[in-house]
């Protein structure tokens, strides 16, 4: 027998009891999510698109409702019109922050696209419009520093806390809902009004529950990530205290007429059939990203998180250490994707990054993080992070072809 099948069956049959774990969750968001249908009484009429302004588009108003209900908001906005998890991150922040206002990031620098969109010069970003941005970086045991939280938030002027849930390019596990509910208690005792801002990509349906229902006051992520289910084609979300959604929705369209507009002529079929099939689809992802952890970790591989370790969202981070083998990594994930399975990706200059990146994301979506996918920045250590998988089954044969690459069987 091939040592690659020989690790593969040692790690599935280690891992049954974490793979129970992991079911039970999606059992749970399962049925969360249906009373979320449920609930809004969601009918085949809301499938529809509609044209022009879209006054009478009961599908876009009732997706925001299923949202905002299974994840415990009281207000949320899902729209196909959101291009990216930055794009809806974005908008959320200017219409929430203005001229003066000050915001930091307790869980230390953001996600490399959101750099611009902070600190960038001349290019409208906050910055540039008068918002005053600092950064509280995690402590070594990867948790929040809540002293120094306490301490840069007992001036009472702190508009905006962020907290970014995922890892981005930072070797550091994500984020648990234990963690987040932490800090949001010291900030709410210390801070009463200081907005909190999560930043929940990657992580959805990874707990029982969610950052909004610990106290989190705005939510936002990405369609072609966990809640698209990999069926949506494209879109993000934000959810949170109504009051906070009614001003971002000044932003998404204008201030004059807010979320009372907004069309789209395909239609809402696959954002409300994704979204109901995630808790499972998540679940999948999630089982795949501990089967990475264990195989390349019998290898002598740096992972994070470990195969014991609580998963918080569907990433797994593998110090390589090579470029090479690196781009190798890579491109087996490629071979073994479904779309493009005969393309070799290679480093390039990809826009908002600030290094070369690599991405393997042989997808039915174009970059969907949910669907099997490894991407990392051309640097020393030269980590990828790999992450997604719509079937179990297709993560299994993932993780043997890239055994069979790093072992050159």
């Amino acid at each position: 027998m091939e040592k690659s099948q020989k690790l593969l069956n040692e790690s599935i049959k280690e891992l049954m009891p974490i793979f129970e774990r992991i079911d039970s969750i999606a059992l749970y968001n399962q049925n969360k999510v249906l009373k979320a249908f449920q609930n809004n009484q969601i009918a085949l009429r809301h499938m529809s698109g509609s044209s022009g302004y879209g006054y009478d588009d009961s599908g876009r108003d009732a997706l925001g409702k299923v949202f905002a209900d299974a994840f415990c908001a009281e207000s949320g906005i899902v729209t196909p019109n959101f291009v990216s998890g930055t794009h809806a991150i974005t908008v959320a922040l200017f219409g929430l922050l203005r001229p003066n206002d000050e915001v930091i990031s307790i869980s230390g620098k953001p996600y490399d696209t959101l750099t611009q969109v902070i600190s960038g010069e001349g290019n409208g970003s906050l910055r540039d419009f008068g918002v005053n941005y600092k950064q509280i970086e995690l402590t070594a045991s990867d948790d929040f520093d809540f002293d120094l939280t306490q301490k840069t938030l007992s001036n009472g002027k702190v508009k905006m806390v962020m907290i970014q849930r995922s890892r981005g390019y930072a070797w550091r596990k994500a984020l648990s809902v234990n963690q987040i509910k932490k800090a949001v208690d010291l900030i709410k005792k210390v801070s009463p009004d200081t907005i909190i801002f999560v930043d929940n990509c990657y992580g959805e349906f990874m707990d029982t529950i969610e950052p909004t229902e610990v106290g989190a006051d705005v939510m936002v992520g990405s369609l072609i990530k966990n809640p698209g289910g990999g069926i949506a084609p494209t879109g993000g979300y934000i959810v949170g205290k109504k009051t906070y959604i009614k001003q971002i929705e000044g932003r998404v369209t204008a201030p004059s007429i807010g979320m009372e507009v907004g069309s789209y002529a395909s239609g809402y079929l696959p954002f409300f059939q994704g979204f109901f099939l995630s808790p499972h689809i998540v679940a999948q992802a999630a089982k795949t990203a501990v089967l990475f952890s264990s195989t390349l970790g019998k290898l002598g591989y740096e992972v994070l998180p470990k195969p014991t370790d609580t998963l918080n969202d569907i990433v797994c981070s593998v110090k390589i250490g090579d470029k090479q083998k690196l781009i190798d990594f890579c491109q087996a994930v490629q071979r073994v994707s479904p779309i493009d399975s005969f393309v070799k990706p290679l480093p390039w200059d990809m826009p908002g990054y600030q290094d070369e990146v690599i991405m393997a994301a042989g997808c039915f979506v174009q970059g969907a993080s949910i669907e099997l996918s490894c991407d990392a920045p051309i640097k020393p250590p030269h980590i990828a992070y790999f992450q997604g998988g719509l079937t179990f089954e297709h993560g299994k044969i993932a993780v043997k072809e890239c055994l069979k690459t790093l072992l050159k069987e």
